[in-house]
């Protein structure tokens, strides 16, 4: 059993605010951000959280969470799965009743992760300039709880999401697949028309965080 005194992990910041993305986008959620990231995405919007932090031990964690009125926690990044601690953490709050996502690269085995948390694995596209750390094999261990998200910066990427999504079949395999326009790169607009002239049957989504707040930390 995790000794949740002495475990510990490096917080960039835990926050209470409106989920802006995903299946739960909309619902008030605690955020715990995680520090350090080994990708460096072109689009990256927490490049603040790839140092510093504070280490905090479980204990201390879940204490933060519980200090906000809310039953979803998401566990992201940078990307959380960097620390090993991240998967005691990850049961943790499970085990204290939260409905638990969590925010992932893609770049990380996620097998691994407990079975009650929604894995949110976002593959990378060629924009990014990281597509190739996409660790494909995570897609054959993802079921009907998990989400799979595309941050689509131009045309190619469109292109590269939907052939991945055929040849992986990832709409008959995930609870939802999500697209994403990379924020003031491509209009909103313009990924809704793709959609429909594609008819692929994903869900478009916009940063909800970003449109009330503007892109700052903490929200």
């Amino acid at each position: 059993m995790t000794d949740l005194n002495t475990e510990s992990l490096r917080i960039s910041e835990i926050f209470y605010s409106l989920q802006g993305e995903a299946r739960e986008s909309g619902l008030p959620t605690v955020f715990v951000r995680l520090t350090g990231c080994p990708l460096r995405c072109t689009y990256c919007d927490s490049e603040y959280a790839f140092y510093g932090g504070e280490r905090l031990s479980l204990a201390e964690i879940l204490q933060k969470v519980q200090s906000y009125p809310a039953c979803y926690v998401c566990v992201t990044g940078g990307e959380p799965l960097a620390q090993p601690g991240c998967l005691p953490l990850l049961t943790a709050l499970c085990d204290a009743g939260y409905r638990v996502s969590l925010e992932t690269s893609g770049a990380m085995p996620v097998e691994q992760v407990d079975a009650r948390v929604s894995r949110v694995v976002d593959l990378k596209t060629p924009a990014s300039g990281e597509q190739h750390r996409n660790r494909m094999e995570n897609i054959d261990v993802l079921t009907e709880r998990d989400q799979v998200k595309f941050v689509i910066c131009d045309r190619g990427d469109f292109d590269w999401a939907c052939f991945a999504v055929d040849q992986y079949r990832l709409t008959e395999k995930v609870g939802e697949v999500l697209f994403s326009p990379s924020y003031e790169q491509l209009a909103p607009r313009q990924l809704a028309e793709w959609i429909l002239e594609a008819g692929i049957p994903v869900r478009m989504q916009m940063q909800v965080h970003k449109l009330l707040w503007g892109d700052v930390p903490g929200v």
